[in-house]
């Protein structure tokens, strides 16, 4: 018995979709409407009172649900907009016209980070960004910052935070992690493994829907980080409207402008069904259905992108069909869900909610639509 098929209930999609692609748009949790609900409610019945009565709050006491579950403590996580938000923030805490100016990414993480670092290079920056293989012997005594995906979106192979930090660490630079695609569905513990920042969204393996981003700043760095993109939340005092800075003593700092009170409402269910059904048993479950998915698309022929090795691989297999781009449409026009990544192939992801007979009904539709 897959305890965790209870869980399907608790997602009506589930019921008339096969869903593939929770790393990239987790289902709804059925609650989330009516958290939506809620919202509405308040702001009706409580209207500008709603802001000291929880909704001032939100950043950090939905931030505190993601902390249970990347492994933080609270307080430690507050609520952005999404991860693009959430590594400005970072970057912008440090001067960039000194000779300490590297910025080492890995190159086959999200373009959105990339594009970030390219464009600090007009502060003075430099970015190197290599492949994940190379970025231990590109870590030097220039470096000020280490950009990594936890897991890649291409091709779902993790790369090996610890290591990346204790040597970043020795040579004096700080580490961001961007855990968008292993929060939720890989356990991770953000002190344990000492990074200095993580940044990751909702959207996905979380199933909290868009506009929810979530930053950890590791809590001995807070008094000596200035952020340059701020606002008013980040203020010691925000309502004395002072129009000097004075950064809060805590994780508010790393705030800046009015935050997204409907998208916190909305993912507030998908963090508590996560965090209830246990990511260590997620976990298990994805390495054994991503184990029988690289089974059936290399029995039918197909090549497969994504690691062997378990320990190596997040939660998406990827599957280079023919014609892959063709086939993803086709795939969706019959209720597969999937996505295609170009260089890459189809994108396939089970989550806690699928059953076993999904993974065997999807290859077998790619490989009618494909003709064999």
């Amino acid at each position: 018995m897959d305890e965790l098929l209870e869980w399907r209930k608790e997602f009506p999609s589930l019921e008339t979709s096969v869903h593939m692609i929770s790393h990239s748009l987790g289902a709804m949790p059925r609650r989330a409407a009516e958290r939506l609900a809620e919202y509405a409610e308040v702001w009706t019945r409580r209207g500008i009172r709603a802001w000291e009565e929880g909704w001032w709050e939100m950043p950090r006491s939905v931030g505190n649900l993601i902390g249970k579950i990347i492994g933080a403590g609270e307080g430690e996580v507050v609520m952005v907009p999404n991860v693009s938000a959430g590594q400005s923030i970072v970057n912008s805490c440090f001067d960039w016209s000194g000779p300490r100016n590297q910025v080492v990414c890995d190159s086959l993480q999200f373009p959105s980070n990339l594009y970030i670092y390219e464009a600090l290079e007009r502060q003075g920056a430099r970015l190197v960004a290599v492949p994940p293989e190379e970025l231990l012997a590109a870590i030097g005594h220039q470096t000020r910052l280490v950009s990594i995906s936890h897991v890649s979106f291409r091709s779902s192979l993790v790369l090996d935070l610890a290591a990346i930090t204790r040597r970043a660490h020795e040579a004096g630079a700080l580490v961001v992690a961007d855990i968008y695609q292993s929060a939720g569905t890989l356990p991770l513990n953000v002190r344990e493994l000492g990074v200095d920042f993580a940044t990751g969204g909702s959207v996905k393996w979380l199933c909290g829907g868009p506009g929810a981003g979530y930053l950890y700043v590791r809590q001995d760095l807070w008094p000596s980080l200035r952020p340059a993109a701020t606002g008013w939340m980040a203020h010691r005092a925000p309502f004395t409207f002072e129009p000097a800075m004075e950064y809060a003593e805590d994780a508010f700092r790393f705030l800046n402008g009015t935050p997204s009170v409907p998208a916190m409402y909305a993912a507030r269910s998908g963090y508590e069904i996560i965090g209830q059904a246990g990511v260590e048993r997620i976990r298990a479950k994805s390495i054994r259905q991503t184990g029988r998915l690289i089974e059936l698309a290399e029995e039918a022929g197909f090549r497969v992108n994504s690691p062997r090795d378990p320990a190596r691989r997040g939660g998406v297999v990827v599957i280079d069909a023919p014609n892959g781009q063709a086939v993803t449409r086709e795939l969706l026009r019959r209720d597969f869900l999937v996505d295609y990544r170009p260089g890459a192939g189809i994108r396939v992801a089970p989550h806690f909610y699928t059953t076993d007979e999904e993974l065997d009904l999807t290859v077998h539709e790619m490989r009618k639509i494909v003709g064999q």
